[in-house]
């Protein structure tokens, strides 16, 4: 007979994590094996646990959701990481993929709609909300649409930065990452959008996607 899946749920709004185990916990297939209310405490709870998955709110009172994702899915890569978030964007989408996580869903999604994400996540499947989907769909459709965008005559540092940016990066993670000021990283941004003629963070990333920058996520480590 199949067992169960081994949840741990990881979330700081009590109400929510309350509801989201009282779905589980009367379901079918499910069995909820421990909770988090921070990203740390979650973590150590993946890493001795071993569940088959991890439901992870993005906002996390001390480390993101992301961070958690990376973490858990580096110690223990046979567990299936649920991104469960009220940010339906770009820039948090893929930077959750990158980190791991085998699936993305709006936290206004119904029971049964969680329901179906944690099990395919147990299984191996990797699954987006239908509202995430759609975002997925017009990423990839507007690649195979666009010819290739040259870079225009961007300086090494602009260039740098704009890879980061590309990796789902922010200003913090850049300038800590580039050794520079928070006020220069945001000239740097200023720049890169006026040379791009863009209006914002996910029309930068698409272009330098277009280009071959922010491909590789060691930045992160």
């Amino acid at each position: 007979m199949r067992r169960d899946l081994r949840v741990v749920l990881i979330d700081n709004h009590p109400l929510f994590r309350f509801g989201l185990c009282a779905v589980l916990r009367t379901a079918a297939g499910c069995e909820v094996v421990g909770e988090a209310a921070n990203g740390r405490a979650g973590i150590a709870l993946a890493l001795s646990l071993r569940p088959d998955v991890v439901v992870v709110d993005l906002n996390l009172p001390d480390v993101s959701g992301i961070e958690a994702t990376r973490e858990i899915t580096t110690a223990v890569p046979q567990v299936g990481v649920l991104v469960l978030t009220t940010h339906n964007n770009d820039d948090s989408l893929f930077a959750a993929v990158r980190a791991g996580a085998r699936g993305y869903l709006l936290k206004g999604a119904g029971g049964d709609e969680m329901l179906r994400a944690v099990h395919a996540v147990g299984n191996g499947e990797v699954i987006f909300g239908p509202m995430v989907a759609a975002h997925v769909l017009d990423y990839f459709r507007q690649r195979v649409r666009a010819p290739a965008a040259a870079i225009p005559d961007l300086t090494g540092r602009e260039r740098e930065v704009l890879d980061l940016i590309a990796r789902g990066a922010t200003n913090t993670l850049i300038a800590h990452k580039l050794g520079i000021s928070h006020k220069t990283v945001r000239n740097h941004v200023s720049n890169i959008f006026s040379k791009l003629h863009v209006a914002d963070r996910t029309q930068a990333i698409a272009r330098a996607r277009q280009a071959g920058l922010g491909t590789d996520s060691e930045y992160m480590r």
